[in-house]
């Protein structure tokens, strides 16, 4: 299952409501993206969702 590396946040459950309130099973999926981060002096490829993505670049400049 996708996963970002750094916060754990994954696939989650609900449901889509329709006009008459009806409901019915959805998914909200992270936004994750592929990136290459610096760890420890090394260069790391790591799947990050682009909240964790936002704060390092942050923490850095």
């Amino acid at each position: 299952m996708a996963k970002c590396s750094h916060c754990g946040k994954s696939t989650t459950f609900g449901h889509k409501r329709s006009f008459s309130m009806r409901a019915s099973n959805r998914t909200f999926k992270p936004n994750l993206q592929k990136t290459i981060v610096m760890e420890k002096g090394r260069v790391v490829r790591k799947v990050l969702c682009t909240k964790c993505i936002k704060a390092m670049s942050k923490s850095v400049a």
